[in-house]
């Protein structure tokens, strides 16, 4: 296991789709330890995982899949806390915090209210709960810098920046902008908070952190995992792999200064989505 100073990763949530394909990625082109999450089934996920093809020897060492339930505060405290006691002194990374639910409403009259609120517990609040109990895990304006643990050799290797890099997943129909087709009330709404929130906590990195830490939001494509299942006909998807790939090279290449981007929404191909 590589030294502390060099930080950890974390998914959440790991258990299926881009947040496995993220956990994959961080574990096959990064040398971090990977901190993952799932709502259930642990044990199981971190097996599938550990199975996934091109995974280095020491990626058993390196994972841990921990129980968090966005929807309950308790469960992302207690992570926090595991963090805290099995990774002393160890900044946080990067972070990819990806809670999503979709309850479909083409229109209002479809509108479920406890639907609707599930969509911004787990949409909305989920994020908000999670930057809450991770932020104290990244670097402070006084922190080092990460060293560099990229093997000039590999192709296929993760170049990590040397500052920490918290994204959380929006998505382009969150975008008021962008909206041109309506329906998807609670989705749309809960997903355009995740703008606001990366912004607003980006501003709170500029004075923690300074250039040491950045917060963005990311669009990540239509990919084709269960999430996306019923509209898979007639579009053009993305894999899972693919997709959390092209994000992570991008984000890996974002510079933290004000006027590089950090606040924003991006999309898999590198491209703004304007709130």
């Amino acid at each position: 296991m590589i030294s502390p100073k060099h930080g950890f990763a974390l998914v959440t949530p790991a258990s299926r789709g881009l947040g496995f394909a993220f956990a994959q990625q961080l574990l096959a082109k990064t040398k971090l330890p990977v901190v993952a999450t799932a709502r259930k089934n642990c044990a199981e996920i971190r097996d599938q995982l550990l199975s996934s093809e091109g995974l280095p020897k020491d990626a058993e060492q390196r994972l841990r899949l921990l129980e968090v339930d966005v929807t309950d505060e308790a469960t992302i405290s207690s992570m926090a806390d595991t963090i805290r006691e099995e990774y002393p002194q160890t900044p946080l990374r990067i972070a990819l915090a990806i809670p999503g639910i979709l309850h479909v409403e083409k229109s209002p009259a479809q509108i479920d209210a406890a639907n609707a609120l599930h969509s911004f517990q787990v949409n909305a609040l989920g994020p908000l709960l999670l930057m809450k109990h991770l932020a104290p895990f990244l670097p402070t304006k006084s922190s080092s810098e990460f060293p560099d643990t990229h093997d000039s050799e590999s192709k296929d290797e993760l170049k990590l920046p040397s500052h920490a890099i918290y994204a959380m997943m929006a998505a382009r129909v969150g975008s008021i902008s962008d909206n041109n087709s309506g329906g998807w009330y609670s989705y749309r709404a809960s997903k355009s908070s995740v703008y606001q929130i990366a912004k607003t906590f980006d501003l709170y990195l500029r004075g923690r952190s300074a250039e040491k830490a950045l917060a963005v939001a990311l669009h990540p494509g239509t990919v084709r995992t269960d999430f996306t299942k019923e509209f898979w006909s007639g579009r053009d998807m993305l894999e899972p792999l693919d997709s959390a790939d092209r994000m992570l090279r991008f984000l890996a290449g974002l510079p933290p200064g004000i006027k590089d981007g950090r606040g924003r929404c991006w999309d898999w191909k590198g491209e703004e989505v304007l709130p």
